[in-house]
Order: C-alpha cells, then structure tokens, then sequence
C-alpha cells in the first residue's frame, strides 16, 4: 500500500502563485507516474500534469506554461508549481501515482487551491 502526502494548497490572489507537494511512500524504484488532477465543484476530475519514471512531462492544455511538475527523486516528491492562477484553477487538486510493478493507482487525500478574483 502506497500513502502519498500532499501539502501546499490555500488561498492565493488572482495572478499569485502556488507550490503543491506530493510524498509516497514508495520508493522511486516502484514509481510508474505520478501526477496532479483537480477538481473542481459539479466538475469530473481531469488531469493537470504528470511525470513519467523516465521524467518526461504533459500537461492540460489549460495549464502550459504555467504550471510545472517536477520531481525530487530521493525524496519521493513530486512538485506542482502553478504560476499567474486565475479563478478557473480553483479546485481539490489530488496527486496520484501508478506502482511500477502492480500497475495500481494511488490518489491523495486532496488539498484545496482557491483563487480570489
């Protein structure tokens, strides 16, 4: 069983800026992907950004080039830096992660990001 911690969400300004941290658990050695989704009221869940074992990168269309995930290997983290945010942003962002070798999939418990106009 793999727990990832999330930290970072709060409320920001129009155009501020925010950092999202993710920790699992797991060891990178198991890591497939791991990645950001959000959530926002009466909304599906859709994804925002993810980073591959390999480190290659995509991104929602409604976020390049403002937001960027990176990853810190010996720690297991997995970083969301969102930049210029708007109230559109505004939702329940989750990390998640797919295991190596089992192929399940991890989700976080959530942290809120509110934008204020």
């Amino acid at each position: 069983q793999v727990q990832l911690v999330e930290s970072g969400g709060g409320l920001v300004q129009a155009g501020g800026s925010l950092r999202l941290s993710c920790t699992a658990s797991s060891s990178f050695f198991s890591i497939k992907v791991m990645g950001w989704y959000r959530q926002a009221p009466g909304k599906e869940r859709e994804l925002v950004a993810g980073i591959t074992r390999g480190g290659d990168t995509n991104y929602a269309d409604s976020v390049k080039g403002r937001f960027t995930i990176s990853r810190d290997n010996a720690q297991n983290t997995v970083y969301l830096q969102m930049n210029s945010l708007n109230p559109e942003d505004t939702a329940v962002y989750y990390c998640n992660l797919e295991h190596r070798f089992t192929r399940e999939i991890y989700w976080g418990q959530g942290t809120q990001v509110t934008v204020s106009s």
